[in-house]
């Protein structure tokens, strides 16, 4: 009888990148280095996350970003469990054979959400390519479930590609009425053979127009990592590509490497730089752009959509 992987241990968390080269990871600039968790309201969201047997992209992708979140009771709630069919070289969750989906889990989410008295919450998944739909009809549950329950909570959704799957899952997801309907580009095209194999660039733009169309009203929202080797011609070019699908809101946020069998960090861009590519972006008609090292797609997500509904009335009038 095989022993169960133990995820803690990075070979058995990634078996797919075992035998790729080390690569050296860089010291880290003082302006990304960030204070490490702790104090009572950063146990107590922990503990709610363990009551209620609960996954989160805080703890399983690395996020620099956990402890402050966690503190001020915001977690990212990952859902479908922690095993992903991808094998992204940039993300730091496992990778493998998930277990079957948990139909109790949309109910534990609601619940953590109510405990938590979350006004706005951010729920993401693992790739499922073992699903027909991609796991969209339990995107959709946990969306319902959680408007059952905290019916005044506003809801972003960071989902998969569903690249191995019809239309209709897209339609599933985007039916059971999201506020933000987020889903990452994650690098410029050029480095999607390096960065993200599984996926198409286009397809992933196309998803997220698609998304648009099917619900005007919603919100659409896009990231991209920088210092995985892209030029800022090519950033420009994935902006303008974004707007092109009627994107809201970009966010852009320093890859940081969570292994040495992970891609290498090409560099550290500047907070400069930083700032440069949210001028560009603003100019390009984002209603938000959120550009700094430490941004990330859920970084700030409940005051940025209340900046978001505002910069769109803002828009509105001005028509």
């Amino acid at each position: 009888m095989m022993r169960p992987r133990d995820l803690k241990i990075p070979a058995q968390r990634h078996p797919e990148k075992a035998n790729r080269a080390d690569s050296a990871q860089p010291a880290k600039p003082n302006w990304i280095r960030v204070r490490a968790p702790g104090g009572e309201k950063y146990e107590t969201t922990r503990q709610i996350m363990r009551d209620n047997a609960l996954v989160t992209v805080c703890e399983e992708a690395g996020c620099p970003n956990a402890g402050e979140c966690w503190s001020q009771g915001h977690a990212t709630m990952m859902i479908m469990g922690e095993i992903c069919t991808r094998g992204c070289t940039f993300c730091n969750i496992a990778t493998g054979r998930p277990d079957a989906l948990d139909a109790f889990e949309p109910g534990r989410v609601a619940h953590a959400v109510k405990k938590l008295g979350l006004n706005h919450v951010v729920i993401t998944s693992v790739d499922r390519d073992d699903l027909g739909d991609g796991g969209a009809a339990h995107f959709a549950q946990t969306i319902r479930a959680v408007r059952h329950q905290s019916p005044e909570t506003t809801i972003e959704i960071l989902t998969p590609d569903f690249l191995k799957c019809g239309p209709e899952a897209l339609e599933t997801v985007i039916e059971a009425r999201p506020d933000v309907f987020n889903h990452n580009l994650e690098t410029v095209p050029g480095l999607y053979p390096q960065v993200r194999p599984g996926a198409r660039y286009f397809h992933s733009l196309r998803l997220l127009q698609r998304a648009k169309e099917l619900d005007p009203r919603i919100f659409t929202k896009s990231g991209i990592m920088v210092g995985l080797g892209e030029d800022r011609s090519t950033v420009l070019q994935v902006m303008d590509d974004m707007r092109a699908a009627d994107v809201d809101f970009l966010t852009i946020g320093q890859y940081l490497q969570p292994s040495p069998k992970h891609h290498r960090v090409a560099r550290f861009v500047t907070p400069d730089e930083f700032s440069t590519y949210e001028k560009a972006a603003s100019g390009k008609g984002f209603l938000m752009v959120s550009a700094t090292p430490l941004t990330r797609s859920s970084y700030h997500a409940g005051d940025d959509f209340v900046r978001l509904q505002a910069a769109r009335i803002t828009q509105a009038k001005a028509v």
